[in-house]
């Protein structure tokens, strides 16, 4: 199973006069920021990483600038060596034809059998990744979100959603604040 990853740091109050720890103080606020989950939404409890592993179809997001204009998004999650989650996620641009490809790592924000973790594709930069609706049975769709209400996706393990299970997750998304007549379908 792999650990939190979890990394502590030094932190005092910054003092009057002195710039620079006020900045790198506000700076660790925002961080602390990127990984929340949005006021009364849940992450799935019983959670199991390995059923979760393997490649992902982006069924529906709502519209951020690094997915910005991509089709045949897809979402490959592997267990490294030491236990952290590789994440790779690729994406089509029609307008210029070439791939992008995006290389992350994953943790768990504490209990491993709850769906919520933290993704890291920039350095110490870190977004979190809640699940908060699954297909405990079969582990075919999933509905994940940001750490606010701007970002949410609707996953699949086929490129295509049955129809009813995805209004089934757009209805549970706007129940739960989400602006879901701004999702975008993404076309595979």
């Amino acid at each position: 199973m792999p650990s939190t990853g979890s990394y502590h740091i030094m932190m005092t109050i910054p003092q009057r006069g002195c710039p620079l720890k006020k900045i790198l103080f506000c700076l660790l606020i925002f961080l602390s920021g990127c990984v929340g989950i949005p006021d009364t939404v849940e992450p799935v409890k019983g959670f199991d990483v390995n059923r979760y592993l393997g490649r992902w179809y982006e069924i529906a997001r709502l519209d951020h600038s690094f997915e910005r204009g991509l089709e045949k998004v897809t979402a490959e999650y592997s267990l490294r060596e030491d236990g952290v989650i590789k994440v790779v996620n690729r994406g089509f641009n029609p307008e210029k034809k070439t791939w992008k490809k995006a290389v992350g790592k994953a943790y768990f924000l504490g209990d491993p059998n709850i769906g919520r973790l933290k993704v890291s594709f920039f350095g110490p930069f870190y977004g979190s990744y809640n699940i908060v609706d699954l297909d405990k049975e079969n582990y075919l769709y999933s509905l994940v979100c940001g750490p606010d209400r701007n970002y949410l996706w609707i996953l699949a393990r086929e490129p295509v959603l049955a129809e009813s299970v995805k209004e089934r997750l757009i209805d549970k998304a706007k129940t739960l604040g989400f602006k879901t007549e701004q999702l975008i379908l993404v076309a595979h």
